[in-house]
């Protein structure tokens, strides 16, 4: 089968296709044939191998040389003990171990996967596990009238975060490049923000919540831009910001009782389907940027590198019998 093979850590340009034996599914597995797959900023970090925990997948290499974690397709074949889905079935997912979408085939256990809405695209359920998963944790709890900032709102991520929150019925600022203010308009944020202009964080006392998925400040400077008893969550960013709000949360929270903390998103097929039934009902929509075919998956890494996609990179896989 062709895939896309990695086989160290470095830039866009460790990409490769090739060929690849078949897998074959395990007792407990599906073998899925791919139809499409989508990029996160978590597939950014097993590219470079950056932060620290991108590493559990390989100290040296990754250990799967396919990269890829968000898939949608049909079921090709099943292990004997997966009685849940049948050769045909059409599902969607985000991979356990964040490793193998990029591919024709891949095997997988079925517990993170769901089916595909019937007049839902492969190409449309395959962005939304990862990126849907993290807004609907994100926008978990949520009131009318909240103030939100999403810090990052122009990239893979942010379409679902800002469209689930203005669901819920949160003003909503977004912020992200000056060439990205019109688009984060157009996803419906009240306030676009451009980092080169101003600094969020120097807006006291003015959010309910912070999702910021490109954590780059400190603690002690972000909580400044809640209001009391506003949380802000770290979804992605450099690792010594992730270890900083680890150590620095609970004490904040004591002296100012507001909640600074790392959002933990685990895998979990109940989060996405219950994200998938809203983005079905029209609460939020996922935003593809750009569908590049397999044989180009180093273009498409090199554009999520870069930083200039607006909304979700996805892969569509050769049509074949």
């Amino acid at each position: 089968m062709k895939a896309v093979i990695q086989d160290r850590y470095g830039t866009a340009d460790v990409v490769t296709v090739g060929e690849l034996p078949e897998p074959v599914p395990a007792d407990d597995e599906v073998l899925i044939k791919v139809r499409a797959a989508s990029l996160n900023g978590s597939d950014r970090e097993h590219l470079v191998g950056q932060p620290f925990y991108a590493r559990l997948a390989g100290l040296r290499r990754p250990r799967d040389p396919v990269p890829g974690s968000d898939v949608a397709g049909t079921v090709a074949a099943v292990g004997r003990s997966v009685t849940e889905y049948a050769p045909g079935d059409e599902v969607f997912g985000e991979l356990a171990g964040y490793r193998g979408a990029l591919a024709e085939y891949v095997a997988t256990p079925p517990r993170l996967l769901a089916r595909k809405p019937p007049e839902m695209s492969f190409l449309n359920a395959a962005v939304i596990p990862q990126a849907g998963c993290i807004a609907f944790r994100a926008t978990r709890g949520l009131r009318p009238g909240d103030r939100v900032l999403v810090n990052g709102a122009g990239g893979a991520g942010g379409a679902l975060v800002v469209g689930l929150a203005k669901h819920f019925g949160a003003t909503v600022t977004a912020v992200d490049r000056a060439d990205k203010k019109d688009y984060l308009r157009d996803l419906g944020a009240d306030d676009a923000i451009a980092f080169e202009e101003q600094d969020w964080a120097d807006h006291r006392d003015r959010y309910d919540r912070v999702v910021d998925l490109v954590a780059q400040r400190p603690p002690h400077r972000v909580h400044q831009a809640l209001r009391p008893g506003g949380t802000y969550f770290v979804v992605g960013g450099h690792t010594r910001v992730l270890l900083a709000t680890l150590a620095a949360g609970p004490p904040i929270r004591w002296r100012t009782g507001k909640h600074v903390k790392v959002l933990v998103v685990p895998q979990s097929r109940d989060d996405l389907e219950a994200v998938t039934a809203l983005i079905v009902d029209g609460a939020a929509a996922p935003v593809i940027d750009r569908v590049y075919p397999l044989g180009e998956a180093a273009a498409a890494f090199a554009r999520l590198a870069s930083g200039d996609n607006r909304g979700k990179i996805a892969v569509e896989m050769p049509l074949s019998p």
